[in-house]
C-alpha cells in the first residue's frame, strides 16, 4: 500500500510492530482475537488523506509475529499496554478505534488510563457480558486444554473452515483474500511462542473485565461513536445503544450490509464515519 511504513516499538514489557500512514491528529488503530493490523489496510488511506496520523499497531492477540512472552496478556494487562504504546509514542488528543476483543480492551483503558485519548469509536465489540460473546465463549476454558491453540490454529488452516460460523463465518460477510487470511492465521500456526501468548490471553477472558468497566464507563465524558453492524450475529446492535445509554457522549451509527468485521466488510463507510466524527469533535 503506498506510503504505508512498518516499524517498530519497544515498551518495557513488550515490542510492537505497526503500521503507519498520514500525518496529522493521531488515529490509534485496536484490532480483536487472531487478526492484526492488516484489519483496516483499507480504512486507513481514506483516513489519512484527510489529514490524520493513521498507527496500525500488531497487539499479541495471535495474529502478531512478535513473540511477548514477558507481557502481562491478561485484559487488564493489555489494557495497560495500549496506555504505554500512547505514552512511548508520546501521542496526545487520540482518536481510538477498535473491533472485536480490541473493543473491550479500550472500555478497560477508558475507565484506567483516559489521559491521552480524545475521542472514540467503537465498532462491533465485546462488552457488558459479552466477553466473549456466546458463539465464542467456550474457548477460555478450551485454551486450558494443553495444545488446544495449536489444534485451533491448524484447524482453520483450509480456507472453507475459515467460512463456518466458529471462525469467520459469522464475523464477516465476504472471504478474505489468501495473504489476508494468512496474514492472521499463520503466526499462531507457525510459532509456538506465539502459541503461547494466545493461551494465556485465552485463559484470562472473562465477563468481569467488561462488566467492571462498564460500570465506569459513565466517567468517560469525551466523544464516543458506536459504528456498529446492524445484521451482526455476534454483538447484536441492541449492544451499540446499551453502550449509548451508559457513555454521556455517545452516538450511534447502524452501518448496513456487514457483520462484526466492519472494516473489512464496509471500509469506506467506516473510513467516512471515523473522518466526520474526527472533524466535528
Amino acid at each position: 500500500m503506498g506510503g504505508m511504513e512498518r516499524k517498530t516499538v519497544r515498551l518495557s514489557r513488550a515490542t510492537i510492530d505497526y503500521r503507519e500512514l498520514g500525518q496529522g491528529s493521531p488515529v490509534v488503530f485496536v484490532h480483536g482475537l487472531l487478526v492484526n493490523g492488516d484489519l483496516w489496510r483499507h480504512v486507513m488511506p481514506a483516513v489519512a488523506e484527510a489529514g490524520n496520523r493513521c498507527i496500525a499497531p500488531d497487539w499479541p492477540l495471535g495474529g502478531h509475529v512478535t513473540p511477548v512472552p514477558d507481557a502481562d496478556l491478561t485484559p487488564p494487562g493489555l489494557a495497560g499496554m495500549i496506555a504505554e504504546f500512547l505514552d512511548t509514542m508520546d501521542l496526545s488528543d487520540v482518536t481510538l478505534v477498535a473491533n472485536d476483543t480490541g473493543g473491550a480492551l479500550v472500555q478497560l483503558l477508558l475507565t484506567r488510563n483516559p489521559e491521552r485519548i480524545g475521542r472514540v469509536v467503537l465498532t462491533p465489540s465485546d462488552c457488558f457480558e459479552y466477553f466473549l460473546p456466546p458463539l465464542f465463549a467456550p474457548l477460555p476454558k478450551l485454551a486450558k486444554v494443553p495444545g488446544f491453540v495449536w489444534l485451533l490454529a491448524n484447524a482453520a488452516r483450509p480456507r472453507w473452515v475459515q467460512r463456518l460460523p466458529i471462525a469467520f463465518g459469522y464475523l464477516a460477510k465476504r472471504p478474505f483474500p489468501d495473504e489476508i487470511a494468512d496474514s492472521y492465521l499463520a503466526p499462531s500456526r507457525r510459532s509456538k511462542a506465539i502459541r503461547k501468548d494466545v493461551t494465556r490471553f485465552l485463559r484470562t477472558i472473562h465477563k468481569r473485565h467488561t462488566l467492571a468497566a462498564a460500570a465506569k464507563l459513565g466517567d468517560f465524558t469525551k466523544p464516543v461513536l458506536l459504528a456498529w453492524a446492524r445484521e451482526d450475529k455476534v454483538f447484536p446492535v441492541t449492544l451499540a445503544y446499551r453502550l449509548a445509554d451508559v457513555l454521556p457522549d455517545a452516538t450511534v451509527v447502524e452501518i448496513p450490509d456487514s457483520l462484526t468485521f466492519v472494516p473489512e466488510d464496509q471500509p469506506a463507510v467506516l473510513a467516512d464515519a471515523i473522518v466526520r466524527f474526527v472533524t466535528a469533535n
